[in-house]
């Protein structure tokens, strides 16, 4: 029999600087008007100028471990997903693991982008099973304020900074939620729509790789509009048929929070009424793999979920990866 999972707690993080629209409208040229219209986005997050990405990592963490009564030294294994890491390596978890003064712990990078939390649920639930770890610290941040080209409207208009931690345990005293399983997967044949093409052994960091702006994100928009609707929807029911069950048993899908068209185009591919997806995006903008995670724990604080609801995380990301999860909520 499996072993049974559980998110302990949650916590999330959100950089004290807001970028309106109107601030953007003095940057590149866009307005109020046409950023709502094609994205549902009206201000986002920008970290301060020397604020890392493990930085909010270890602010998110800080929060779920107070809101979950739990300390450091309850943890004994740390994943940390982003693209945005504070150096190519060490891994920005190693980082984080010195800043929260953990010890002896595994530390783990993954880099999926805005799938971030699905695969490193997968990947903590895996450790937990095996019985070698007990309590699993679960990252997800990104400051893509430092790769936004703020001359590329049709991105910079979009992007933001943030953090979400969840703690995974094998205990369910205490536990917000049961994480019942998931489903992830990628298709590396559309890999370059979504990319940051310079940095890396491909494209080593020279002048002309900074002169052609190759250390920016870049984003293939149409296609990835397309690729993420067909996607999120895919992985929604995977998961659906895995445990034999239709939307109707859902009470809320959190999406990933990229663009209110793309969450949109996935209620109506799914039949599933909009107002059953939670959305933060319109004061959050896309903060890549951490968006589940503020979205879950910003609709957690309002007491939107209630004991015993069926809640479903989908997202979609850079790779081309996506994954959706199944929880049950337990307060």
């Amino acid at each position: 029999m499996a072993k049974r999972i559980f998110i302990r707690t949650i916590g999330s993080y959100l950089p004290e600087r807001v970028l309106t629209n109107g601030d953007l409208e003095k940057i590149v040229s866009t307005s109020d008007e046409w950023i709502v219209t094609r994205t549902g986005i009206r201000e986002r997050h920008i970290a301060a100028d020397g604020q890392t990405t493990s930085d909010m990592a270890a602010e998110a963490a800080r929060a779920a471990l107070a809101t979950g009564e739990m300390n450091i030294v309850d943890i004994d294994a740390i994943i940390v997903a982003t693209v945005v890491p504070d150096m190519p390596f060490p891994s920005t978890a190693c980082f984080l693991q010195q800043k929260l003064g953990a010890r002896n712990c595994p530390c783990i990078g993954i880099e999926v982008g805005c799938s971030g939390i699905i695969y490193m649920a997968e990947i903590a639930a895996g450790f937990l099973e095996r019985g070698q770890h007990s309590a699993i610290l679960a990252v997800a941040a990104d400051k893509l304020s430092a790769v936004t080209d703020w001359t590329d409207r049709s991105t910079c208009v979009i992007l933001a900074d943030g953090a979400a931690a969840m703690v995974f345990s094998g205990e369910e005293s205490g536990a917000i939620a049961e994480f019942l399983g998931s489903y992830i997967s990628a298709d590396g044949s559309g890999a370059e729509h979504l990319c940051m093409p310079g940095g890396g052994c491909r494209n080593p960091a020279t002048e002309k790789t900074v002169t052609d702006r190759l250390h920016y994100l870049k984003m293939n928009g149409r296609e990835v509009f397309k690729r993420a609707v067909r996607d999120m929807a895919t992985a929604v029911q995977k998961v659906l048929e895995r445990f034999a069950i239709d939307s109707s048993s859902i009470a809320h899908f959190i999406p990933h929070q990229a663009n209110m068209r793309i969450i949109e185009a996935v209620a109506e591919f799914l039949n599933v009424p909009v107002e059953r997806f939670v959305t933060v995006l319109d004061h959050t903008g896309n903060t890549s793999s951490a968006s589940l995670g503020i979205a879950m724990d910003e609709a957690s604080r309002a007491g939107r979920f209630k004991k015993g609801d069926l809640v479903m995380p989908v997202s979609f990301g850079a790779g081309l990866t996506s994954g959706a999860a199944l929880l049950r909520w337990l307060k």
